[in-house]
């Protein structure tokens, strides 16, 4: 297992476990088969275990098999603050209570604040006293290291990140999620500052696995990587930003195998060989696009406030992926913005079509775009979800 520091100059192990994905069973989390997971990933050097709140069942899971194990005091246990439930300073001392007792441990190694997707939400943690809180948890050292995760886009990332003191943060980024969501630029400014960065989605929750075309897996396999995952981490890892990369592992071979790509890779090693392999595989993927769009961001800012992007990105993700799932991280990542950015908004001024270099007929393209992202159920949604979480309309 190969290491990278955090702030302080302590060892993380490059490859995280992510906790979401505990094996299931009929009564919830499969305990016995997620032990001999965890221990096989323990035992290969992993240090660095992710889970949250709202996870079901996965704190208390985490914290039996590491007390069980008498581990506890050799790995970082990296949990989340659900923001988003948040209403008064008492109820932010409540959820860190129970999740210590979930987690049978008396200090949270790495927390974070849950799911930022707008500046507005790390506001209203400092409205309930989130700041003088975090001082005295870290001085009674139930807290090592605050930071939080990320989705939404690179602007609203910078803006979160310079807002406070962070120790460390959490973005979704791969090679198809390069120029999206916190993105490159994020990832940089985050390392220029010291801050070490944790990923998630590596895979897309396994996508660039098992969802990529037929095309794009013959290149992998006529190249020196041995499977779509090994290419998906090592382009990870070859970035000298990039502290850790968690990966949900719910089988035992997952995690030998993810481990064995951990021991051996280094920062810089790619090729333009394996470079190349990168731009051919996302060509394949991007083939049943319904958008040119390559997020440049010319078409920025929009005078009514729409993202022009986030709207094609993830009308593209539900041709490529899945519906449901294009749609979901829509609603996620620009639903939840203080600000509406919603295609709606639109009023065809054609500024953004003067400056795209794509040349796309973007008003039109965001008709078409909104009604696929935005169908009853998620409208409906969308605005209860907005209501609840912001107290916007």
């Amino acid at each position: 297992m190969k290491y990278r520091n955090n702030k302080n100059g302590e060892d993380i192990s490059i490859l995280g476990y992510g906790c979401m994905r505990f094996s299931k069973s009929g009564r919830g989390i499969d305990i016995a088969k997620t032990e001999k997971e965890i221990m096989a990933a323990y035992e290969r050097g992993v240090n660095y275990f992710d889970t949250a709140y709202i996870y079901p069942g996965s704190e208390a899971a985490l914290g039996e098999i590491l007390e069980r194990n008498s581990i506890r005091d050799k790995v970082n246990i990296a949990t989340k603050l659900p923001q988003y439930l948040i209403t008064s300073n008492a109820r932010i001392e409540s959820c860190f209570n129970e999740e210590l007792k979930r987690l049978r441990t008396d200090r949270i190694d790495y927390y974070l604040m849950h799911m930022l997707t707008d500046l507005s939400a790390w506001e209203n943690l400092v409205r309930h006293g989130i700041k003088e809180w975090i001082v005295q948890k870290k001085a009674e050292g139930k807290i090592r290291y605050i930071g939080f995760s990320f989705h939404g886009n690179t602007e609203m990332f910078l803006k979160i990140l310079n807002a406070y003191d962070w120790d460390f943060c959490q973005i979704q980024y791969n090679y198809m999620d390069e120029f999206s969501q916190a993105g490159r630029d994020g990832l940089h400014a985050a390392y220029e500052k010291g801050i070490p960065v944790i990923i998630m989605e590596p895979l897309r929750g396994g996508k660039l696995v098992n969802m990529i075309p037929k095309k794009a897996k013959d290149l992998i396999a006529q190249s020196r990587f041995d499977s779509p995952a090994e290419l998906a981490f090592r382009w990870l890892w070859d970035q000298k930003e990039i502290t850790c990369v968690l990966s949900g592992m719910n089988s035992i071979e997952m995690a030998e195998e993810n481990c064995r790509i951990a021991s051996v890779c280094e920062t810089n090693e790619f090729t333009d060989e394996d470079f190349a392999l990168v731009s051919a595989v996302k060509d394949a993927i991007n083939k049943d696009i319904k958008v040119p769009c390559t997020g440049c961001g010319y078409c920025q800012p929009c005078p009514q406030g729409v993202d022009i992007p986030g709207a094609f990105r993830f009308y593209n993700v539900m041709y490529m992926e899945s519906r449901s799932g294009g749609r979901f991280e829509y609603a996620q990542v620009v639903g939840m913005r203080k600000k509406p950015a919603f295609p709606s908004q639109c009023i065809e001024c054609g500024k953004c079509e003067r400056h795209c270099p794509q040349h796309i007929h973007i008003i039109e393209e965001l008709k078409k775009a909104d009604k696929a992202l935005r169908p009853l159920p998620y409208k409906v949604g969308i605005s209860i979800a907005r209501k609840f979480i912001l107290k916007q309309p």
